[in-house]
Formats: structure tokens, sequence, C-alpha cells
């Protein structure tokens, strides 16, 4: 089907194909379901959605039920998981030809529980209808993709209609901390319940103690550990709790798994060099993710901080000023360079970067479009004690330019520059 699905789709004139993508993915829906036999209706699917915080969410659910004993499965945009074996990932969501060919082989593989990203794209356009949902889980919601969605409003729109989509029986769970978490519950008729810091919610939480070797917490008066670093992987541990509880999970036995969980690839992982140098990667590609990691980082940067980072070509350019500004304002030293830039010239991206910077700040400023060698410049500046993040790009292994994949991994790239092993 996959195949066949991969000689029509480039038979389709680009134009007509974005205008007929949702009617497209529909059809595609309901083909998958009955060619691979309903598989979702033998799952117990818990989808993720929202700006930032879905990775972590949804790996981490996987995690926790694997460690109960669970068969489960896992779909994000760093990998898929069928009962422990890895499948590649291209796209947050698939389509639903492949979605549906996931879950048929997640459901032959024994497994119960499917925990899965569910991009504002996928609800647009129309590739998760059909899938047996029990549950679903909003992170929150800032500036990204306005490019495809046009406007902020359509971007709520999209988002909001996952939970429209949950039936009776299911439950949706919503961080009501962020402006839109109590919109995104009105008009679902699944079971609702909340979850932030501020009072109030199903599920409360409290900060006692945040340092970097981990958080320290209160979730609905239980004391909960975790290596996961930074308020904004509060949040993200809070969701995966207050799930955890709705799905009915060993509450004990999920305190105990939390205390020792990693991050997903790519997710603020961080090394120190031989020369005592703090290395972070991170996936953070929109303002408030960037915003969110530097200003962790700064609560225990004792020198300087260096940040790296660039904007996709081809992607929403109104967020490159604004990156641009927070990059320069929460670091000390800030290299602006390439991510993906696709068909666009670089350096006309990074010029956009640097729009609205005073002339003060622009001092902090170093612009290198070649990601290697400003990594390699980061590395140059930084002396011991300092925080190098490189962020933007996180778990991925190729740059694309003009069309080409190249290999690439800032892991991998950093860990060369200090002379480590890979």
């Amino acid at each position: 089907m996959e195949k066949l699905l991969g000689i029509i789709r480039p038979l389709i004139p680009r134009k007509l194909f974005v205008a007929l993508q949702p009617t497209y993915h529909y059809v595609l829906a309901g083909i998958g379901a009955l060619w691979y036999r309903f598989p979702s209706r033998k799952l117990r699917v818990v989808g993720v959605t929202g700006t930032n915080g879905k990775t972590t969410t949804a790996t981490l659910l996987y995690r926790i039920a694997t460690g109960l004993g669970y068969k489960a499965g896992l779909i994000s945009t760093v990998e898929n998981i069928v009962a422990g074996k890895v499948r590649p990932t291209t796209q947050t969501t698939p389509n639903p030809i492949t979605l549906n060919k996931l879950f048929r082989e997640m459901a032959d593989a024994g497994c119960e529980y499917v925990f899965m990203e569910v991009s504002s794209h996928a609800l647009d356009q129309k590739r998760v209808i059909g899938i047996n949902f029990i549950g679903g889980i909003f992170t929150n919601l800032t500036h990204d993709h306005l490019d495809y969605h046009k406007s902020f409003e359509n971007y709520f729109e999209a988002k909001k209609k996952f939970f429209q989509m949950l039936p009776v029986g299911a439950f949706a769970l919503s961080n009501t901390d962020n402006d839109y978490g109590n919109k995104m519950l009105q008009g679902t008729k699944a079971e609702k319940s909340s979850y932030g810091f501020s009072g109030n919610e199903t599920f409360h939480g409290e900060i006692k103690n945040m340092k970097f070797d981990g958080l320290d917490l209160v979730f609905n008066a239980v004391d909960i550990n975790s290596k996961l670093l930074g308020k904004f992987n509060a949040y993200n541990l809070l969701a995966i709790w207050g799930a955890c509880n709705l799905l009915g999970f060993d509450m004990s036995k999920v305190n105990i798994i939390l205390k020792d969980m990693e991050p997903p690839l790519g997710r603020f992982q961080n090394f120190t060099s031989p020369d005592g140098v703090l290395v972070i990667v991170d996936y953070a590609h929109t303002p408030d993710a960037l915003e969110n990691v530097l200003r962790t980082i700064g609560t225990f940067a004792g020198s300087k901080v260096i940040s790296i980072f660039g904007c996709g070509g081809n992607r929403d350019p109104m967020k490159r000023k604004v990156m641009g500004q927070i990059g320069t304002m929460l670091s000390d030293i800030a290299i602006f360079t390439s991510d993906n830039p696709r068909s666009e010239d670089p350096e006309k991206i990074i010029e956009q970067m640097k729009a609205g910077i005073s002339n003060e700040d622009l001092k902090k400023v170093k612009t290198i479009s070649n990601r290697r060698e400003a990594i390699l410049e980061g590395i140059k500046l930084a002396r011991k004690g300092d925080i190098i993040l490189c962020a933007g790009k996180g778990h991925e292994d190729y740059q694309e330019i003009n069309g080409v994949k190249y290999h690439f991994n800032d892991m991998e790239e950093l860990k060369k520059a200090f002379k480590l092993n890979t």
C-alpha cells in the first residue's frame, strides 16, 4: 500500500495536492484503516499535541508503560518504536497509510498502548481521522508554523480539532497555565482534566528545587524527583504524571521510574568537556522553546553562555527576528548560523534574525553561516565553566541544503571538536 502511494502521490500536481490535501488524507485514512483492518481499535492510543514538549511527553509515557511491563508503541518526531523495535521516521505524524501500517504492526506485536505526537499539520490535513484515541494531552501553544496556518487563530483551531474528535470515555488533559489551555477543552466530549502550577488544577504541581542535577517537585502532595532540567520539563513531567493517573497505572511504580528517566535524544542532552565546558544540545527551534532552554541555563550559569543557533529555511519567517532577539538577550555571545536552510540563502535568513537587535546588543552577535564552523568558533571562545548551547536541530542527523540532506549531527560535531569518542 505504501509503495502504491509512493507512485500515485508524485503524479498529483503540487498546487492541486495542496488544495485537495484534507480530502486526500481523509480518503487515505479510510483506505488505510480498511486495508490494515482497523488496527487502532485493538490499541489504547494516547495523543499529545502542542507547540513544545510533545516528544518528551510521548517518549517518557512510552518508557513508563514499558517499564511497568506493558507492550507499547511510540510514534514521535525522533523515532517510531514497535514493541521495542525502532522504525525510521520522517514526520512528526505520518500519513494515514503509514500510520495504520504502524498500528497494525503494533497490534500484531501484542502492544496494548500507543503514545503518539499529533501535529497541527496532521490535524488540519485529517491524517488522524478515525483513530481510536482513549486520551489526549495538550502541552502549550506558542509561536510556530504560521507560514502554514497563516494566523495564530488558525493554528489554535487546528490543535483544538484534536480535542473535538476525542470520544466519550476518553480523557482530555490540558495545561491550563497556558493561555489556550481552557479554550482547548471547550466542546470536547471527553472527560476534562487540567494540570499546572498555578492552583485549582486536577493535577497541581509545585517546584521545590530546580538545579543542574535535576528537579525536586510535588505533584498533588506527592514528592517527585527527576533528572530532567528546567521549568519546561517540570510541565512535561506533570503532564506525564497526570496521564499515568488517568490511565490507571500503579503510581508508586511510576514515581520510581520517573526518578531515573533520561531525556529523549536531542532534548537538553549534555556533556562536560575535558577542559570544563558544559555543552548542551537541544531541539529548541521556536521562540518559546529557545527562551525556555536559555532561561534554564541562566539559573545555573556561572560564566559565559554561548548560544549557537539558526532558523529553518522555507519555514515561518516571522519567528526569525524574535528568535534572534531572544538568543541575543539571554546569551553572552550569540552565534547566528544555518539550521536547515533548504532552498533559501542562509545569509539572508541570518540578516532577518538580526533585524530589531539594538546596536549595543549586536556587539554580542557573531554570524557564521557554516554550522560546523560556527560550532568550532563557539568552542574556541569557551573557557572553563562556560556553557555552550547548540540549539535547533537536536536529534537530527542531517542538514538540508538546496534539496539535498547532508549528514550532520550537532552532538557528533561537538564531541569531535572536543576530541571525544562519538
